[in-house]
């Protein structure tokens, strides 16, 4: 007999300083090379747009996941997007990709971008399902192990 799952009531707010102890518990349980502190902090004062997604009511609710994105002229960069571990696999980068599109588009984008780790099969696949297509590859772009560097896949998706 599989368990079943009770539906989660879903909501999106801005990423405050005050979710940051949650939000790195996360983001360290999901890489091996995760951000800072500082890198959230610098992008709440760069005013990107941060939100995290929780699951539940107040005072209790569970985060989810959250994203950061930066706007340009006519083009959004998604900086971080990331899925708490043991809420994977459950469509809820699918709804953090869909407020981010719908964001991009009122902010008056034509394009998303983003960069993947080349090894990051699983994510490649979310993104390549949801619309976006490898257009380059930036060479030793993110930090891997034993000092060593890795590529990362350039990604974009016309809205």
């Amino acid at each position: 007999m599989s368990a079943v799952l009770e539906p989660l009531e879903a909501q999106f707010e801005a990423m405050t300083e005050s979710w940051f102890d949650a939000v790195l518990q996360v983001e360290q349980s999901a890489y091996a090379h995760p951000w800072t502190r500082g890198n959230f902090s610098d992008s709440l004062k760069a005013g990107y747009q941060a939100l995290v997604l929780t699951g539940g009511s107040s005072p209790n609710a569970e985060l989810l996941g959250y994203f950061v994105a930066m706007k340009g002229v006519d083009e959004v960069h998604l900086l971080n997007i990331t899925v708490a571990p043991v809420h994977q696999r459950q469509g809820w980068a699918r709804v953090m990709l869909d407020a981010l599109a719908l964001w991009s588009r009122g902010q008056g984008a034509q394009w998303l971008w983003l960069e993947v780790r080349m090894s990051n099969g699983r994510a490649r696949t979310v993104y390549e399902r949801y619309g976006f297509r490898h257009v380059g590859t930036r060479r030793q772009y993110y930090p891997a192990a034993n000092a060593g560097r890795e590529d990362a896949v350039v990604m974009s998706m016309a809205l």
